[in-house]
C-alpha cells in the first residue's frame, strides 16, 4: 500500500468538496473520504459564486466551517484534487488556489492538522459569506 504523501492525511472541506456538493466528476473520489467531524478555521469565506474561495487569518475573529476528512491512501488522490482545484504545486503564483496544511479546530476541542485550498485569486467582487459557511451549510459554532 502507498504511504501517504507527507504533510496531511486530513482535508478541511467547506465548500465543492463536500460529499454532497461534489461534482459529478469527482464524486466517486470524494465518495471515498472518510468522516472524521466538523472543524472550523479562522479567517474569511468569500462568495466566487459557483465556489466559495476560503482565505484563513488566525489573527481574525470570524471563522470558515467545514468538515475534516480522512483522505483514502492512494497517490493520486491530493493530485486530482489539485487539478480540480487548479493547484500547480510547481507554479504557486499562476494557481487560482493553494494547499496548504492549517490547524483545524474540531467540534470536540482538539485540533488537527489538515490540507486545505486557500484562495489566491482576486477578491474585488467577492463578498464575504458572513456565516463563515458555503450555501446550504448549517451553523456549527
Amino acid at each position: 500500500m502507498a504511504e501517504q504523501p507527507a504533510g496531511s492525511e486530513y482535508l478541511f472541506s467547506y465548500g465543492t468538496l463536500q460529499p454532497t456538493l461534489a461534482p459529478a466528476s469527482l464524486a466517486p473520489l470524494v465518495s471515498r473520504f472518510e468522516h472524521v467531524g466538523e472543524g472550523f478555521v479562522h479567517g474569511r469565506l468569500y462568495d466566487l459564486g459557483d465556489y466559495p474561495g476560503a482565505v484563513p487569518d488566525a489573527s481574525c475573529e470570524s471563522r470558515i466551517e467545514g468538515t475534516v476528512f480522512r483522505l483514502p491512501v492512494d497517490p493520486q488522490v491530493l493530485s486530482r484534487l489539485d487539478a480540480y482545484e487548479e493547484f500547480n504545486p510547481q507554479s504557486w503564483e499562476t494557481s487560482l488556489f493553494v494547499r496548504v496544511v492549517e490547524p483545524v479546530r474540531m467540534m470536540s476541542g482538539s485540533e488537527l492538522n489538515c490540507w486545505m485550498y486557500v484562495y489566491r485569486g482576486p477578491l474585488e467582487d467577492a463578498a464575504v459569506l458572513a456565516a463563515g459557511r458555503f450555501p446550504g451549510r448549517r451553523t456549527l459554532f
